[in-house]
């Protein structure tokens, strides 16, 4: 696994929002999930989206994984323009260029933990069964799970699922992987391995990563944070001088 897309090295703010709103029509009504939103995520910061539920942090974290387009403004990730990439380009440019993780883990109960991991590099790249093997046994070395490739989801605990899901996060080399409430359904003393596991990840890979949450293990280790509230960016902490440039 290289430690970054070379494409996006040079690249200083991976995510940014120019004068973003969405509004969603919900029958009769108009409802604006973000309004005139801006902000700037540097390239390798640990970053948090966070605020209640109906701030917009997921809508913005959804535009930021190409999911969703803008109503108004702008949000380019890596120097792209997502606004007027088609379903297709969206679906091409997140399997090559980004990372999921999700609170409900999305493991494949079929496949092995290897072939889960394996999975993204399967789907969206013509990669020689020599050159995957080695990718993937690095991943599961670097989040703990070597010595369970072989199981089943239904065989692991919640921790354990979770770190398959950010090796297949990390396999195809992403520059930016977002983590939809990563922690939500782990206990405690989990979610702070897991916390300190995604940290040293970014360390290790130079990988940016991007949470929305309510967590205040990430929050408290977040060097960059965005609280949103009804839409509208209210606050940014910044942690440290070099926060997100690693």
């Amino acid at each position: 696994m290289k430690k970054q897309n070379k494409e996006f090295q040079n690249v200083m703010d991976i995510v940014i929002f120019q004068n973003v709103s969405k509004v969603y029509r919900m029958g009769e009504v108009d409802v604006a999930a973000l309004s005139h939103v801006s902000l700037q995520i540097p390239q390798g910061a640990f970053t948090a989206l966070v605020g209640p539920s109906g701030s917009g942090k997921t809508t913005a974290l959804n535009m930021i994984g190409c999911l969703d387009r803008p109503s108004e403004g702008e949000v380019i990730i890596a120097g792209q323009d997502i606004g007027p990439m088609d379903r297709r380009a969206s679906a091409i440019f997140r399997g090559e260029h980004l990372g999921f993780v999700f609170q409900d883990f999305n493991l494949l109960p079929v496949l092995t933990v290897y072939e889960n991991v394996e999975y993204p590099l399967l789907m969206i790249r013509d990669i020689p069964k020599g050159q995957r093997r080695p990718a993937v046994e690095k991943l599961l070395d670097a989040v703990g799970m070597a010595d369970q490739a072989k199981k089943y989801p239904a065989q692991l605990s919640g921790g354990q699922k979770q770190r398959v899901a950010i090796a297949r996060a990390l396999v195809s080399s992403p520059a930016l992987v977002l983590a939809d409430e990563p922690t939500a359904n782990l206990d405690g003393a989990t979610a702070q391995k897991v916390v300190a596991l995604m940290k040293h990840m970014r360390d290790t890979f130079g990988t940016t990563f991007v949470f929305s949450t309510h967590d205040p293990r990430i929050m408290d280790q977040a060097e960059v944070t965005f609280h949103l509230e009804d839409g509208r960016l209210i606050d940014k902490s910044t942690i440290g001088k070099e926060a997100g440039h690693v």
